[in-house]
């Protein structure tokens, strides 16, 4: 590995050249075949990676549109009016290399993203941080941002347990896990003394974007995020967001795969994968085919039960390990079109903290094409409300969203709802502590299967979006490189700390699964 200059402001970005090859798989004596099954990040990653190497590629996604958990399809109001609607608000960050690498293979200028120039952050007591104008460069960033915060005072700094926070400044990838994975992070943030309203606003609105409350999420996922995002990468804790509906982000990846000879099977679940004489045959509700090899890039739960409809599929130790991947707790999204704007002052993107089971508001037409040109006929606003890790029933939060959504912005009590959608979902990995060593890794247990996911196991530090980007880029080079075709490169922040730790050396490239 050595360092790199893909598109970003970090300079200690780091560039993971591609196993070595021939430049593409029409040179081989015989083209392989590979069916990638899922049409999210992950599977599109993967599918494209594949492709342009001259791989012939078939992806196939339940759905009936693409981008998995972060796509979006067609809808309209209760008087006709066409909208788009997704699970929900989605931010990209700079540092997600890998992701808007995938991105620019349909647009190259990333002109369907838009930046949010900042998102503040509140709490119970109306205490507000922003990101607005910190410094990009670590520890600058996140000591600047402690300093002007109201939930954290100078004198708490002398309070801090810098010794249990040394894993936060040194993290690797994966010590950092074989350290803090056995503890919860609630239990690692108590121990830093941090002002239980710093934790609100510093740690907690980060935890539960993982879908998971602090005391459920392992303390290392919460390292290597706060590594990600803040003292890691001197790329910032700005975003963009998408400027258009998601069909018009993730559709346009699925025709440039098939401008490259894939072929694209929306709305076609497959139901099983078994062994063949040359590799794989997989089942699909069109038909079957044979394959050389398969990328299995499902959500936690599709995954589970596509192995389990699957038995001649891996080992018994691998099929065991997937059956006991956990998903987190469920999450309620609500879309509102109401009949009158929101205050002119009210940001395209709110966090909150401590105030369950609000975690954060989205103000659209701030930032979406098509929001803004509906709020702009009909004066009013769209607005999307966030409950994640809901402890309740799907009624109770729906009501109790609405309520904190009066409170923050008083201006929509009288307004009226012209429109609604809600998204309850409960299929995002679920990070606990203690868990890691068992997640299913890029490599199947046999040659020819791989796997992709913001679920799945990858020694880099990445989260989210990216994780499921760079695991499909990883899992298409795995089977390029044993086809003896040339990989993608890949690109992370850097992977140690400012203070790096003793550390065991980690492999770039992923060993096979038991």
């Amino acid at each position: 590995m050595t360092a790199g200059r893909a598109p970003g402001a970090d300079r200690r970005r780091v560039h993971h050249p591609p196993p070595p090859g021939v430049p593409d798989a029409g040179r081989l004596s015989r083209r392989p075949r590979a069916v990638v099954v899922g049409g999210g990040i992950a599977g599109l990653t993967a599918g494209v990676a594949l492709a342009e190497r001259g791989v012939a590629v078939d992806l196939y996604e339940r759905e009936s549109h693409l981008g998995g958990r972060a796509g979006g399809w067609d809808a309209a109001l209760p008087d006709g009016t066409p909208v788009g609607m997704g699970r929900g608000f989605h931010a990209y960050f700079r540092q997600y290399y890998n992701l808007r690498t995938l991105l620019r293979r349909a647009d190259p200028g990333l002109d369907r993203l838009t930046a949010v120039p900042d998102y503040p952050l509140v709490d119970a007591e109306g205490r507000t941080d922003t990101f607005r104008g910190l410094p990009r460069t670590p520890p600058w960033n996140a000591l600047l941002f402690a300093l002007r915060s109201p939930t954290f005072r100078p004198r708490d700094l002398l309070r801090l347990n810098a010794r249990a926070a040394l894993p936060l400044i040194g993290v690797s990838v994966p010590g950092t896990y074989e350290r803090l994975d056995h503890v919860d992070a609630e239990t690692f943030l108590a121990r830093l003394r941090f002002p239980p309203a710093a934790r609100h606003l510093a740690f907690e609105v980060f935890s539960r974007s993982f879908f998971a409350p602090p005391g459920r999420l392992s303390a290392a996922e919460l390292a290597v995020m706060f590594h990600l995002y803040f003292l890691g990468s001197a790329e910032g804790l700005l975003f963009d967001v998408p400027g258009v509906p998601p069909p018009e982000l993730w559709t346009p990846l699925g025709e440039h795969l098939t401008s490259l000879g894939g072929r694209v099977h929306p709305g076609t679940p497959v139901t099983a994968v078994r062994p063949g004489e040359s590799g794989f045959v997989v089942d699909a509700a069109d038909g079957t085919v044979d394959a050389d090899a398969v990328v299995l890039a499902l959500d936690l739960p599709g995954l589970r039960d596509l192995v389990a409809a699957s038995p001649g599929l891996g080992t018994q130790a691998w099929r065991r390990r997937i059956a006991a991947q956990r998903t987190a707790p469920p999450f309620l999204v609500r879309r509102l079109w109401l009949d009158r704007p929101v205050a002119a002052d009210r940001p395209a993107f709110l966090a909150t903290g401590g105030l369950p089971p609000l975690d954060n508001v989205s103000v659209l037409e701030r930032y979406d094409r098509q929001a803004a040109a509906w709020a702009a006929t009909a004066g009013g606003s769209v607005v999307e409300l966030h409950a994640y890790a809901v402890t309740g029933s799907r009624e109770d939060a729906a009501a109790r969203l609405l309520d904190r959504l009066h409170e923050l912005y008083p201006e929509t009590a009288a307004a009226k709802v012209l429109g609604e959608f809600s998204e309850w979902r409960a299929d995002c990995p679920l990070f606990a502590p203690g868990t890691f060593a068992d997640r299913p890794a890029v490599a199947g247990p046999v040659p020819g299967l791989v796997l992709a996911g913001d679920g799945i196991r990858v020694d880099l530090p990445v989260a989210l979006m990216e994780r499921a980007a760079t695991t499909g880029w990883q899992a298409a080079n795995l089977l390029l490189s044993d086809w003896g075709v040339a990989g993608h490169p890949l690109t992370t922040v850097p992977l140690h700390g400012r203070l790096p730790l003793p550390r065991p050396r980690s492999q770039s490239v992923p060993e096979r699964s038991a």
